[in-house]
């Protein structure tokens, strides 16, 4: 909320006849937000056949566009938009678009041509590079005018990505900026290049970034610092990808892992994919395919997690006291984690049939 305003006008509508505000985000699962290009007619072909298959279709109108093909994009979308059968609107798969950075020339008319023409289908607008929160004030009473306008009767939530030092600087701001904000993502690329780090990839770790087991020492009490010692590989993104999530959750939105570059390392795909869950994530971007199906393995607890998950929240009863089970105390901490996880795997077991049985096969012992 900004500083000069009054906490009684921040779920206020910004312009007359807008919807009003949302007071909390709802939690929609999107483990995978599948990224496309509008302007390209073989993969906007795809996308009928990927809904119900994908938590989120997204249409790119930014970096992987080029510049004369922005209008197509533009174009694609609305075409998108308004032909395909259960995408948006409370579909089983959600429509997001990204839009073009706000200093572009492209950005204002993506939402003016967006809003009027598939508002009442398009869930969130991605906003890229967002430096600190005056960039979502300028699309919040934008996307507000613009709803009013075209008479819609839900608000378009609006998510940033960080890319920038100054963005990862001012994020709980940012957080805080709107209650349209949904939630936020990793931009690793960008951020690298911003905050000069030495790394060409897109997301994942880097050889170069490692600690190193301490030397051997000999007989005589001598470090032998030239033997051969183990190093661990680190993960660049640990630090912002954590800060991410606490300015998230403290805000009740949601955090995002961002893209992965290398399509053909899936391996590494996946590790980077399950550390961002680990640390709080709830989905991630896919570039190909072959993604989504990393980013739904990844981001769904296991059988056994969720298994163990409801054991717990069995023998915890009304949540106070303390248990033992299989040789480890559970108490109201050990609750809370395994709530989560419960209410995680409900929630993905209402849209994801394979899931809901495999969740239903759990023997009954393993939750009691």
């Amino acid at each position: 909320m900004p500083a000069s305003q009054s906490a009684k006008d921040f779920f206020r509508p910004l312009a007359v006849g807008a919807p009003t505000p949302l007071t909390e985000i709802p939690f929609r699962p999107s483990r995978a937000i599948h990224f496309f290009d509008p302007s390209n007619a073989k993969m906007a072909g795809k996308i009928p056949g990927m809904v119900g298959t994908v938590d989120v279709l997204l249409g790119n109108l930014e970096d992987a566009v080029k510049a004369d093909n922005k209008v197509a994009a533009r174009e694609g979308l609305v075409r998108i938009g308004q032909e395909t059968e259960g995408l948006g609107a409370g579909g089983p798969t959600q429509l997001w678009t990204r839009i073009n950075s706000l200093d572009s020339p492209w950005a204002l008319d993506d939402l003016t041509t967006l809003v009027p023409a598939i508002g009442d289908r398009l869930d969130v607008v991605m906003v890229p590079k967002v430096q600190g929160a005056e960039d979502i004030h300028y699309v919040d009473r934008l996307l507000a005018q613009l709803e009013a306008k075209a008479g819609l009767d839900r608000p378009i939530l609006v998510h940033a990505i960080l890319e920038t030092a100054r963005g990862v600087a001012n994020v709980e701001e940012i957080c805080g900026a709107s209650p349209r904000m949904q939630g936020l993502s990793l931009g690793p690329a960008d951020l690298a290049a911003d905050r000069r780090m030495k790394t060409t990839r897109v997301g994942g770790g880097h050889p170069g970034y490692l600690v190193r087991q301490d030397p051997p020492i000999d007989e005589l009490g001598v470090a032998q610092v030239e033997a051969p010692r183990t190093t661990y590989q680190q993960d660049l993104w640990h630090y912002t990808i954590a800060r991410m999530v606490d300015a998230c959750a403290m805000h009740g939105i949601y955090p995002y892992y961002g893209p992965f570059g290398d399509i053909a390392d899936t391996v590494a795909c996946e590790d980077q994919f399950r550390n961002a869950f680990l640390l709080g994530c709830v989905g991630t971007w896919s570039l190909h395919p072959k993604q989504v199906a990393i980013a739904h393995r990844v981001f769904s607890p296991s059988v056994e997690d969720v298994a163990h998950a409801r054991r717990v929240a069995a023998a915890m009863g009304d949540g106070t006291g303390a248990v033992m089970l299989d040789g480890k105390m559970e108490d109201d901490a050990s609750l809370k984690q395994c709530l989560v996880m419960v209410d995680l795997a409900e929630q993905l077991a209402a849209i994801d049939p394979e899931l809901k049985a495999a969740y239903d096969a759990i023997p009954s012992g393993e939750g009691a």
